[in-house]
């Protein structure tokens, strides 16, 4: 199978197509529309499964850098992965404010089957979303939601990991804030998907 590392890529011309392919979609996935899923599907030609690492109620402690009134949320830590090639595609974390979130909604998180974004969809619920911040960062720069340092899941980093920290509104108060890592290497991953499949017909 040709990878993308040897596909041509010594041209200056096929360099220079990489990098602004690559600038372009990460522009695309660090808007948040609802739509990130379904473009990542799209990408790399596969459904997306989530992994839950963690989900838990938080102590009080934490719950009052946010928010007194809006009581203790739940944290979740979760890994979307492809379905069929279990390229790790981001590194998830979940402030779930139960007040503020449709009880639909809150038991679907709660089943630890779908992602957040999906289930949304899936409900076909009204949200008005609030970009807090986003870029890129080095490995060792990755915080979590309390600006603690955090070990991101992805193999063999050699480059700057987007980011994109929002919060999703279903009434006039928060009701989720998401810290969302994605894997530099998505681009790469689904090229090299392409070029096998070409290499398949």
């Amino acid at each position: 199978m040709t990878e993308i590392n040897s596909f041509d890529m010594d041209s200056h011309d096929a360099g220079r197509a990489f990098d602004l392919l690559h600038g372009l979609i990460f522009k695309m996935l660090l808007v948040t529309d609802g739509r990130t899923t379904e473009m990542l599907e799209a990408l790399l030609n596969e459904k997306m499964v989530v992994h839950v690492i963690r989900q838990e109620q938080i102590d009080e402690e934490h719950a009052d850098l946010f928010s007194e009134s809006s009581g203790a949320p739940y944290i979740r830590e979760s890994l979307l992965l492809s379905e069929k090639s279990r390229f790790l595609v981001s590194h998830n974390l979940a402030l779930v404010y139960s007040k503020h979130v449709p009880p639909a909604l809150f038991e679907k998180i709660a089943h630890l089957k779908e992602g957040i974004g999906k289930s949304i969809s899936t409900l076909g619920l009204q949200t008005f979303r609030k970009v807090l911040d986003s870029g890129a960062k080095n490995e060792e720069e990755a915080v979590d939601l309390f600006q603690k340092p955090i070990r991101l899941r992805f193999p063999e980093l050699r480059d700057k990991v987007p980011y994109k920290k929002y919060s999703i509104y279903f009434g006039t108060a928060p009701g989720i804030q998401m810290l969302e890592y994605f894997n530099p290497n998505i681009i790469r991953q689904s090229l090299n998907q392409s070029i096998g499949g070409m290499n398949h017909e």
